[in-house]
């Protein structure tokens, strides 16, 4: 009998091979092997899109594969959120996502839409940064005292503006109002952006931003900013007092945003290891990525996987009892 030709006999050989390796337990594609999607859940121009891109900018460098930005803003997040949950849990579909997601969103809805504590494996937390409360200019507010007297002198009090429903920017201004004992209305926009446009036409009278937004426009005089809400001022604005020197009695709403990585819940912990790994490195190597985030006021966190969690749990402590104090759970 005739031996097969050279080709079918290095085809068997193949194939022999193959066997062989799928019997012995072959090793799966080294992670990545093709482009992550990172979801963001604000609008482009946000600077939570800002973070998002810087991010995956430098994870892309580190890792090798491209890092792809998918806006889906709405719903203050919860369009993100299950943007991700419809995807394999296999680490090529990412999120930031911010305090405001993980610790108010869920509770500011009598049927929470996700579980943040359950829904997610934590990558690493990015970074913190404050926020202010601010005031267009033309209305001749300087200090608090004058915005809450404002807010007495019209009916209804203020119109105040948030990037969305269950944003710090809401919790924290609703929480101010009660503590300054004025009453207001909570008219939520589709991101930071166009909120800000609102407050600059004058269209709403106060909104909480993130410092590294209000701070060119209140350079600029387009803005007053009020009150810091952190323990202490920022160099960014340090004529602006922080909260507790404008308002003792609202010292406790100092809290700072902060912006996450995550995954769907079920990701293999040696993938997470894999993009914490590439984030301590952005963090602690890359001077292009620190450059951009303290440019944007965000203070850097070193991080392990499973801090996102850590974090949530422990602002969620303060914010769920103070969403139930001020009743402002909806359907």
């Amino acid at each position: 009998m005739n031996p097969p030709p050279t080709g079918a006999r290095r085809a068997l050989a193949g194939a022999a091979l193959a066997s062989l390796a799928f019997a012995a337990g072959a090793q799966p594609a080294a992670y990545p092997a093709k482009p992550i999607q990172l979801i963001a859940q604000q609008p482009p121009g946000s600077a939570s899109d800002a973070m998002t891109r810087a991010w995956a900018d430098c994870a892309a460098r580190e890792m090798g594969q491209p890092v792809v930005v998918q806006n889906k803003p709405g719903a203050n997040g919860i369009l993100a959120v299950n943007a991700l949950k419809a995807q394999p849990a296999d680490g090529y579909t990412l999120m930031t996502i911010g305090m405001s997601q993980m610790t108010i969103t869920p509770y500011v809805y009598r049927q929470p839409p996700y579980d943040p504590l359950h829904d997610f494996d934590s990558v690493a937390v990015l970074g913190s940064t404050p926020l202010v409360l601010a005031v267009p200019a033309g209305l001749g507010i300087t200090r608090l005292a004058q915005l809450a007297d404002q807010a007495r002198a019209h009916p209804g009090g203020l119109d105040f503006g948030s990037p969305g429903k269950g944003s710090p920017a809401h919790l924290l201004t609703s929480a101010l109002l009660d503590r300054m004992g004025v009453s207001g209305t909570h008219v939520p926009f589709v991101g930071e952006g166009a909120g800000l446009t609102a407050l600059m036409g004058q269209q709403i009278q106060a909104m909480t931003l993130v410092i590294g937004t209000a701070a060119p426009h209140a350079r600029s005089g387009k803005l007053v900013p009020l009150a810091v809400f952190a323990p202490q001022r920022s160099p960014l604005l340090p004529d602006v007092p922080s909260i507790g020197e404008a308002l003792p009695a609202a010292k406790d709403l100092a809290r700072t945003a902060w912006i996450a990585v995550v995954a769907r819940a079920g990701t293999p912990p040696a993938l997470l290891g894999t993009l914490n790994a590439a984030t301590e490195k952005c963090r602690s190597g890359d001077a292009s990525y620190r450059a951009r985030m303290e440019a944007m006021n965000v203070t850097l966190a070193a991080s392990v996987p499973g801090d996102a969690r850590t974090w949530a749990a422990r602002d969620t402590s303060v914010w769920k009892p103070l969403i139930d104090k001020l009743g402002l759970a909806t359907e």
